[in-house]
């Protein structure tokens, strides 16, 4: 497929847009720009009918930042930025079944990632995703006021009020094969507002996977906070929602976009190729 002319096609009101016109394998200087402009504007892009190996897979993701290994799932033989999501017929759970940001756990959560999908089911498995910048801004002036000064504990172990028996039911623990137990993640604390490094604009920085409490506050406290918080980034009106098809690409900004892979394809394999693109410290 000849690179010609992109066109950006807005998939929804609040997020996303499909590009159209590229081979994701061929990026000249001047698409690459384009394709970029697309992703801070829109805030996570997609694209049909590629076919990136896995070393093309990692040279695109290279174009957005350096990558980054997974610290838990385990790579694909010979690339270790690469994993594999794979939903065998007979599991009853998917991964990332829930809505959330990837990582945020780490010092430096990721920028973003690049998914490809390899194999579908004929019907269901899309991926929704949440804009944290209308999240932000379309709360009243002065719950904004108290969340800009608050601070979010966000872990990957089995701690706080959010615990193992919930994060297996949101099917986390399932399709896609770990080099080490959940638990044994790091913690970190974020600002529960974070602005972004390059468009300026604050978004929403808690998620129900990995957020357990705000620092400084009981759990009697921040639970009530962080639940309604939860409730609110999820409203239809942020969203949007990809189909996925063999050979479809989705890139999404990870600073200000959550995602929620659904489970509604009993039977069916899933395939899915995955780099992450590193972060920065949020402020």
């Amino acid at each position: 497929m000849p690179n010609s002319t992109l066109e950006v096609h807005p998939i929804s009101g609040a997020l996303g847009a499909e590009i159209r016109g590229v081979d994701l394998r061929n990026l000249d200087n001047a698409h690459f720009a384009a394709i970029h402009d697309a992703f801070l504007k829109y805030l996570v892009i997609f694209f049909r009918d590629q076919d990136l190996s896995p070393e093309q897979h990692k040279t695109l993701s290279r174009r957005f930042g350096a990558l980054y290994v997974h610290p838990y799932l385990a790579p694909i033989d010979g690339h270790p930025e690469v994993v594999r999501i794979v939903k065998q017929p007979d599991d009853t759970l998917n991964f990332g079944g829930s809505w959330h940001a990837d990582l945020t756990y780490l010092e430096k959560p990721m920028l973003g990632a690049i998914l490809h999908a390899r194999e579908v089911p004929t019907v269901g498995g899309d991926t929704m995703f949440a804009n944290m910048y209308l999240a932000y801004e379309t709360l009243s002036a002065g719950m904004r006021y108290l969340l800009d000064g608050l601070i979010a504990v966000h872990t990957a172990r089995n701690t706080g009020y959010y615990k193992r028996e919930k994060v297996r039911s949101m099917g986390v623990l399932e399709s896609a094969k770990t080099t080490y137990d959940t638990d044994a993640g790091t913690m970190f604390e974020h600002p529960v507002v974070r602005t972004h490094p390059e468009t300026g604009r604050k978004a929403l920085f808690v998620n129900a996977l990995l957020t357990v409490g705000l620092k400084d506050m009981t759990e009697d406290e921040s639970r009530p906070i962080l639940d309604f918080l939860f409730h609110h980034l999820a409203r239809p009106e942020f969203t949007c929602r990809f189909r996925w098809d063999t050979g479809a690409v989705a890139i999404w900004d990870n600073r200000c976009v959550q995602h929620f892979a659904l489970n509604d394809y009993p039977g069916q394999r899933r395939v899915m190729q995955r780099t992450i693109i590193a972060g920065d410290r949020p402020y």
